[in-house]
């Protein structure tokens, strides 16, 4: 497994216990990253997509709303809900293709989630990078902020 794929997996974790529990990131982050036993590069891209996440959620989840179509962002899995969520901050805030970002985020689904999941965060995904990379303009938009 990749290190970035292991650090995908232990944001999608952060992003899981913040959704769940109602501890405050600092106690997650605490908690959680003394629990894995990861490198410092590791935990630097997790706890980087944890923290761009809750600081554009209005956004991020803006984003996966407008394009889940006939599934309100409550309703949804959470293991697919927090997967979104994870491929977003690193879709909108890292220079990552894209497209790595997709296959990355479809194959924690097929381990943490469904069969279905796969599919349902692949169409996700894919609208919303063709949305935001209109055709001819791959990797010219990362500079997203929180509406």
């Amino acid at each position: 497994m990749s290190s970035r794929r292991k650090s995908r997996e232990i944001a999608l974790q952060l992003l899981f216990q913040e959704d769940f529990t109602g501890f405050s990131p600092d106690e997650i982050l605490k908690t959680s990253l003394e629990e894995n036993v990861v490198s410092s590069q590791n935990r630097k891209f997790a706890e980087l997509l944890f923290r761009q996440y809750l600081e554009n959620r209005i956004y991020i989840d803006k984003l996966i709303s407008s394009h889940s179509q006939n599934w309100k962002l409550e309703r949804m899995s959470g293991v697919d809900r927090n997967i979104l969520r994870v491929a977003l901050s690193e879709f909108l805030y890292t220079n990552t293709p894209k497209v790595v970002i997709i296959d990355e985020a479809i194959e924690i689904a097929r381990r943490y989630s469904t069969d279905e999941s796969t599919e349902f965060v692949n169409g996700v995904l894919d609208a919303i990078r063709q949305e935001l990379e209109p055709e001819g303009t791959e990797g010219k938009i990362n500079d997203r902020r929180q509406d």
